[in-house]
């Protein structure tokens, strides 16, 4: 009797396991398909926004709805793929002044914990730009999930955040109303 109540906790341990497991899914982004953006916003003298991308990131996720303290992202992020529509001004961006690409020329945001805040993720990390990590919190929502025509399987999220220039050691003077970036996040990945 030991025997069989021994094996049957061990096969329901083994199958609650695997059921969790299961629900929980890698997904690598899918920035090939062109179906995600890392954009963000600055202030011009507060009188106008100017908007920004980076073009060439990568990176991947998990994510269980069912446990979203133990989904973890990880992103890294080429900065000299900057772009805001206006060459002389990228240049400027890339250099010591700001991002100083040639010295730093990979920016990285590895979670450190995710945590539902009703429809919304708080998922907080460290963004490493410009040779300095500091924690950052962004605000995201699954805006999806499904199979697509493809026979996979996707999930996409939105996220915004917030992070102030000189806490990572951009100290050019811009001005009060520019002291700080606008992240706007949009991704899809595919399941793995």
């Amino acid at each position: 009797m030991l025997k069989k109540t021994t094996l049957g906790l061990a096969l329901s341990a083994a199958v609650l396991f695997s059921a969790g497991a299961a629900r929980a899914a890698e997904y690598k982004i899918d920035k090939a398909g062109q179906h995600a953006f890392v954009q963000f916003k600055i202030k011009h003298l507060g009188y106008s926004w100017i908007y920004g991308t980076f073009k060439d990131f990568d990176g991947n996720f998990t994510f269980d709805p069912a446990n979203p303290a133990a989904d973890k992202v990880n992103v890294v992020i080429n900065t000299n793929s900057i772009d805001t529509n206006h060459a002389e001004r990228d240049k400027h961006l890339r250099s010591a002044e700001f991002l100083n690409v040639s010295k730093f020329p990979q920016a990285t945001f590895v979670s450190t914990s995710v945590k539902k805040d009703g429809d919304e993720l708080d998922i907080t990390g460290d963004l490493t730009l410009n040779g300095v990590t500091k924690p950052i919190t962004l605000e995201a929502k699954l805006l999806g999930e499904g199979k697509d025509p493809w026979g996979g399987y996707r999930a996409g999220f939105e996220a915004e955040g917030t992070l102030t220039l000189k806490d990572y050691n951009i100290t050019t003077d811009l001005g009060p109303a520019s002291s700080q970036v606008e992240l706007q996040i949009s991704l899809e990945g595919v399941r793995q």
